[in-house]
């Protein structure tokens, strides 16, 4: 529900309008700027930090320049199974060679739905002040310690993605950068 609220407000449109399935650059006409508002909305409203970087820029970083998006910025074949690894069925059409742009349409409703749910997913057991395990919220939005009211805080998204890329290098055995 909340992120069908960021979405409407971002983009000035009706809640109604927006589905699990939107594919918010072709359906909704969103821009790369929409995203940043739309996550703003979102890191305000829960109070974490969504990811700033896509999977790809940060594929570059811990790959090596050229990795996954080539000199003419279009996607290589380690792209295209990077991608398909990540999003699964929304990923079937990508193919080496495609403009990177045409990946934002696999941006769904659905996928920045998984994306705050991976984020919210890291919520710590226990509260790193008091060291209890008493979160809860007031609002169905913010979570803070029921014991000593300190506010949760979360990895933020753009770690996560690194975290996943690390683990898929791995899996793939590919040669990381090494910071």
């Amino acid at each position: 529900m909340e992120l069908k609220r960021a979405i409407a407000r971002a983009l000035r449109i009706p809640e109604e309008t927006i589905h699990p399935e939107t594919v918010l650059t072709r359906d909704l006409e969103a821009e790369s700027l929409d995203f940043i508002d739309i996550n703003y909305n979102l890191e305000q409203t829960f109070g974490f930090r969504m990811a700033r970087h896509f999977i790809l820029e940060h594929a570059e970083e811990l790959l090596g320049e050229g990795s996954v998006i080539d000199e003419d910025a279009r996607l290589t074949e380690l792209a295209v199974v990077l991608l398909k690894e990540r999003f699964g069925d929304q990923a079937s059409s990508l193919r080496a060679g495609m403009d990177m742009e045409e990946v934002l349409t696999l941006v769904s409703v659905r996928s920045m739905v998984n994306a705050a749910m991976d984020v919210l997913s890291t919520l710590p057991e226990k509260c790193p002040r008091c060291g209890r395990s008493a979160w809860k919220t007031e609002d169905g939005r913010r979570v803070a310690c029921g014991s000593c009211g300190e506010e949760a805080a979360y990895t933020e998204g753009d770690e996560l993605a690194r975290q996943w890329l690390a683990r898929f290098a791995e899996r793939h055995r590919l040669e990381v950068l090494t910071p």
